[in-house]
């Protein structure tokens, strides 16, 4: 046999072993300094809190962030390097009685990717985001550029939007269309394979948090301030929608109050807030509890309460919960969604039944009835609290971001 075809095979071998080593070397740069678009809502909710934090986590590991939104993201307060901010405009014009958002939207995203040399595309929320980044995908292919978008499903856009008649259609085309998925709970995985005929397969990351921001910090001046008498300190914080439950808070701490001297803090706003303060009102509460609207800076909030209540009827995952453990701040929660994963019944704090006022009233009692008790589930949250923390959470977003790359290196060449 002649030995030409072995002398071809090497040649083929080791051009072939070059080609895969150029596209694992372009990847790894890519992992080292990737260039990000951060498509998220730029308010109070946690989908935008994780979209901002993520990005700003993103950009102080070197990686070129840009965020592609109507507004500011409101934790993004001041300038940071590799962060960069496009607005995308309303196009006010007298035809549309509503401005055409998702045309804009797609518009920008297209035009960020182009002339920023876009590497990835990281949308938060199925409906409209990741149905947009389609439709800009789909221009950018007209112009010779394919870039992967990655889904992250934080739980509305499933559990309540997802699942109406009019949105459904296009919520699983969009996560199906997706280059890569996640979501922040294997509860809103769970659910949204149950809701949706899914082919993607859906990674989880769970939420995270900044412990160089939420902390134990020394407040003493401040707790003197909102409880003067030495009263224990509840803490609620939501965007006052009826899914939060804000009642069950009210009633629970009438039930405490009546037992101990405390205050409790109700932290946000929303659609719900009038009736609580009618609550309120009705139940004679107006000297125990405050009402302070959004804070920018609820970390020092929470460095000075005792016990945070979130007794929602759905939660993905339960990040304001989370934000109140690295403060040292047990939780009394319900037990749905993903809140179970972050609060551990018995070690952390205590979960119920929704609508189980009086065992939460009873529950945060047990916490409270000596300091003893109440160092041992503050160190134990303390220590929850680590187990989510940027630096941990972080890495596994930029190997996602790699193996989506990585997929698409393969794809194209």
């Amino acid at each position: 046999m002649s030995k030409k075809p072995q002398h071809c095979c090497g040649f083929f071998c080791i051009y072939y072993c070059l080609k895969f080593a150029v596209s694992f070397l372009l990847i790894g740069q890519k992992n080292e300094c990737m260039k990000i678009g951060v498509v998220c809502y730029p308010t109070f909710g946690g989908s935008g809190v994780l979209a901002t934090e993520l990005g700003l986590g993103l950009a102080k590991k070197g990686h070129q962030v840009h965020f592609i939104t109507y507004r500011t993201p409101f934790r993004l307060t001041s300038f940071q390097e590799n962060v960069y901010y496009h607005e995308v405009n309303d196009l006010n014009y007298p035809l549309f009685e509503y401005a055409p958002y998702e045309t804009t939207l797609a518009s920008k995203m297209v035009d960020v990717v182009l002339h920023e040399g876009l590497d990835i595309l990281h949308v938060h929320y199925a409906v409209p985001h990741a149905s947009v980044a389609y439709m800009a995908k789909k221009i950018l292919l007209t112009k010779g550029k394919y870039i992967p978008i990655v889904t992250t499903l934080h739980g509305t856009d499933i559990t309540l939007v997802g699942k109406d008649p009019a949105m459904a259609p296009v919520v699983q085309f969009s996560i199906n269309k997706s280059d890569g998925v996640t979501a922040v709970s294997h509860a809103l995985k769970k659910e949204t394979l149950e809701a949706f005929d899914i082919i993607k397969d859906i990674q989880v990351i769970h939420n995270f948090i900044d412990l160089n921001r939420f902390n134990r910090q020394n407040k003493d001046h401040f707790k003197q301030a909102i409880a003067p008498n030495g009263e224990r300190i509840f803490i609620h914080v939501s965007n006052f929608r009826k899914v939060k439950r804000m009642e069950d808070v009210i009633q629970m701490f009438n039930i405490v109050q009546g037992q101990i001297p405390a205050t409790l803090l109700m932290i946000g706003d929303g659609p719900e807030r009038y009736k609580m303060e009618e609550l309120c009102r009705e139940l004679q509460l107006c000297d125990k509890i405050r009402f302070l609207g959004k804070q920018e800076a609820v970390e020092e909030l929470l460095a000075i309460s005792d016990v945070f209540v979130m007794p929602s009827e759905n939660e993905s995952f339960g990040l304001a919960a989370l934000e109140a453990m690295p403060c040292g701040v047990p939780v009394i929660s319900s037990n749905v969604g993903g809140i179970p994963e972050v609060n551990i019944d018995g070690e952390t704090g205590y979960i119920s039944k929704v609508g189980a006022v009086e065992e939460m009233a009873k529950n945060a009692l047990d916490i409270l009835s000596s300091e003893k008790k109440l160092n041992t589930f503050r160190k134990a949250a303390l220590a929850q609290a680590h187990r989510f923390s940027l630096e941990s959470i972080l890495p596994k977003y930029e190997q996602f971001y790699a193996k989506v790359i990585d997929k698409v290196v393969y794809k194209t060449t």
